[in-house]
């Protein structure tokens, strides 16, 4: 538990501090936001806002994980060492995205396919990895079956676990990178959704077989606890970058953030057997990929017409008038009721025994 205080008060305090000189070295350096014609004209005046802020995530989750780590004399697992390898490798494939944005002065970064090699690349990497490491016990971070709060009772091949990881892998990143169009609005949900993964970490910990033996015990997931720290460090990272990427933003977290974050959100699904949970906990990000879904399919099969004024969910909003700040908030909201269904229905199968 000290370690899970540890690395959320360093996470939060490297963010509230380092997010300020970052801001000062990307303007000097001037590396600011492109914004895109084809969006809300409301987003011109904020052109030239530093981005690439994920580099000041990603370093505080990384020092105050192994700061955690090392202030309280125990070792990392190899649970927590693989989902950050995940959270830094996303990271660098969405710093590359950031710099050629810059570097090129354009408002789209990498191709889409190289961007997606690189996804592919890092989670299968991953996807591997995680079903190996076993423990004494013969449990590896990663399941070969499908969870929805546990495991199914019946494994896939292990290509198509890793296929599973990559879908999830990939459609989690991109999801909150979708969700990234407003002021503060995928920093505060990935903040609610890593909170809520820090809580059930620590619920799985407390529930372990090997320590609390019972019929609902648990004993597929390996190292929970020391994925409640890794979690409760992002939780705190992004709280401090919030305070500076709120609206009026300081500062974005462009697609170095957006993609670590989403990876980061699915390999902490798939390491505590929580994986179709994450659709309910990240609610908010599954119905804002929806939007653009829907928005493309309807608009090829009625051969130009739109479903939404413009997708993804929230530029639909701002275009019928409403405040940035007023979608933010009630997008929190959603949010947060999505987190607590998703806490609430991971509670019930425990209490009911199910």
């Amino acid at each position: 538990m000290r370690a899970i205080l540890l690395a959320g008060g360093l996470g939060l305090f490297c963010t509230l501090l380092g997010t300020r000189w970052a801001i000062h070295v990307l303007v000097r350096k001037g590396y600011g936001q492109l914004i895109r014609d084809d969006g809300p004209t409301t987003h011109h005046t904020k052109r030239g806002t530093p981005t690439m802020g994920g580099l000041v995530i990603i370093v505080a989750v990384v020092v105050s994980y192994f700061g955690a780590k090392l202030l309280t004399g125990s070792p990392p697992s190899a649970s927590a060492l693989l989902l950050l390898a995940l959270f830094v490798g996303l990271g660098a494939v969405g710093f590359v995205d950031d710099y050629i944005k810059i570097a090129k002065q354009r408002s789209l970064g990498l191709r889409s396919k190289a961007k997606f090699a690189g996804q592919t690349l890092i989670a299968v990497a991953f996807g591997w990895a995680s079903l190996q490491f076993e423990d004494d016990r013969g449990v590896a971070p990663a399941s070969p079956a499908i969870s929805f709060i546990r495991v199914v009772s019946w494994e896939l091949p292990t290509i198509l676990v890793i296929l599973w990881v990559l879908v999830m892998i990939a459609g989690t990143s991109n999801a909150v990178n979708l969700t990234d169009g407003l002021d503060g609005l995928a920093t505060g949900a990935s903040m609610m959704v890593f909170g809520a993964y820090t809580f059930m970490g620590i619920w799985q910990n407390n529930q372990f077989c090997v320590i609390t033996p019972g019929p609902q015990c648990y004993q597929e997931v390996r190292d929970p606890l020391d994925l409640a720290v890794v979690a409760a460090a992002i939780t705190g990272a992004c709280f401090g970058f919030l305070w500076w990427n709120a609206a009026p933003a300081k500062i974005f977290m462009g697609d170095t953030g957006a993609l670590s974050l989403g990876g980061a959100m699915a390999g902490m699904a798939v390491m505590t057997r929580t994986e179709l949970l994450l659709v309910v906990l990240g609610g908010l990000f599954a119905m804002i990929t929806l939007s653009v879904i829907l928005q493309v399919g309807f608009f090829k099969l009625t051969k130009g017409r739109r479903l939404f004024r413009m997708a993804p969910l929230q530029h639909h909003f701002e275009l019928l008038g409403w405040a940035e700040v007023t979608i933010v908030v009630r997008f929190w909201l959603i949010s947060g009721i999505c987190v607590a269904l998703g806490l609430g229905t991971f509670y019930a199968e425990w209490v009911s025994g199910v």
